[in-house]
């Protein structure tokens, strides 16, 4: 077994989760101070939050609920644990950041790209250490293994979805800003995450 394809140690893996979970809270706290909106599971907790006036943090832990059954039967229980993990710190770290780190005015295009970096940096940490943000990915994966019908389709369609309810609670250069974030996002995610080194 070569030393990049070595199972990361008990501490590693609990770095490497706290490390993703907080820079995606930086990233969602940068995210929700332009008023943006992104998608997956992420992006439906942060349209709610702005539809309900609820705190981010517990809608996206409630949300992520039900998947765990579906990531338990696709990836096992080591898998769940530490998603479970991720999100749990992640809730925290979206509650506690905001009394801790603020933003000035910040231009959307430059706002729009540390997101991405931001969110993409905490993703690839925890892919690397077995474990994910939950939700519509997993429900991808389930429903190609169950139909054949492609993980990375069943995710653009509900991001698509997600976008078009976006627009009817924010206005469309947000929207358009909004999908920069996320394009900077998925190349962050599709340049450095080596399926064949790192397996979710």
């Amino acid at each position: 077994m070569s030393d990049t394809q070595r199972k990361h140690s008990m501490i590693e893996d609990a770095q490497g989760i706290a490390f993703g979970s907080f820079m995606a809270a930086a990233g969602v706290l940068l995210l929700t101070h332009l008023g943006f909106v992104t998608g997956q599971t992420a992006g439906m907790a942060i349209l709610i939050a702005y539809a309900t006036g609820w705190e981010f943090g517990p809608v996206f832990f409630v949300i992520n609920l039900p998947f765990y059954w579906l990531g338990w039967r696709r990836f096992g229980p080591r898998f769940v644990a530490k998603s479970f993990a991720a999100v749990a710190l992640l809730s925290a770290f979206s509650m506690v950041l905001p009394a801790h780190l603020h933003f000035g005015p910040i231009h959307p295009a430059v706002g729009a790209v540390l997101i991405g970096c931001l969110t993409g940096a905490g993703l690839l940490a925890l892919f690397r250490h077995g474990s994910s943000l939950g939700g519509v990915g997993i429900v991808g994966l389930y429903i190609q293994d169950a139909t054949g019908f492609r993980a990375g389709w069943v995710q653009l369609i509900f991001d698509a979805g997600l976008f078009l309810i976006a627009f009817m609670l924010r206005d469309p250069i947000t929207v358009a800003w909004s999908f920069l974030g996320a394009i900077v996002l998925n190349l962050v995610i599709a340049v450095n995450h080596r399926r064949d080194r790192y397996i979710v």
